[in-house]
Parts: structure tokens; sequence; C-alpha cells
């Protein structure tokens, strides 16, 4: 299953160069995992507050292969590599219509309110996969 969201560019995520700021692919990525958990019904505000868990990213594995700029409508592509006990791993990707711009593997954990690694929820791995 793919995930998609749509994005559009604005002034503020630019650079001196009129393109995309690297790290702003991050929170376009993040933005895309979020909408995503909360599509599949996944209260991250209710498991933080009810067991103490919350999700970390814990790897990213980039790749910048072209400019977005001002303006662009941008799409994220998000997709479960493999779900374990105690890690999700995603490939996501963004695209400007056909051109694939930024791509990058993701591996998420699951933490405790001490910080501590933890599994991930039972519930939540069987709609992960």
């Amino acid at each position: 299953m793919i995930h998609r969201f749509s994005i559009r560019v604005f002034y503020e995520d630019t650079d001196m160069g009129g393109i995309v700021y690297h790290a702003n692919y991050l929170k376009f990525i993040e933005r895309a995992r979020s909408a995503w958990v909360r599509e599949l019904g996944i209260d991250q505000n209710a498991m933080r507050a009810r067991e103490g868990l919350i999700f970390a990213v814990r790897r990213v594995e980039a790749d910048f292969l072209g400019p977005a700029r001002f303006d662009d409508l941008l799409e994220v592509e998000t997709r479960t590599q493999s779900v374990s006990g105690a890690r999700l791993v995603m490939e996501q990707r963004v695209l400007r219509g056909p051109d694939l711009l930024f791509q990058a593997v993701v591996t998420v954990v699951c933490l405790a309110d001490n910080g501590q690694p933890t599994r991930l929820p039972a519930n939540i791995r069987q709609k992960l996969h």
C-alpha cells in the first residue's frame, strides 16, 4: 500500500538559490508520515497519554536527486518496507509529477516514557502490515 500526501513549496521552504533547502525534505516526509499514521487510525497523542509510548526516527538514509522550487506541487509517497517487533522501516519518495526529487529509507522505533526502546504495540504492527 502506498500512502500519498501532497504539499506545496512555500517561499519559506527555499534557500538563496530559490530551491528547497535540503533539511526541508525531512520536514515534508515527516508530515507525510504523520498524515499516514493518522489515516491508519493511530492517535499518537492518545498512545502517549494512555501507554506512555511515542514514535521516534532512529535512522534516515536520504538521496537528493533533483531540485524542487517555490510553488511546486509535490507528492510524498510512503510505503512500508518492513515491520518487526521493534521497528518500522519505510521508503519515502518526493515527486514533482513524474520526476523523483528525493528518496529516503526511514527507520522508526517506539520509545517508552523513560526514553528506552520498546516493542511496537501488536495492534499497530497489524495495521502496518
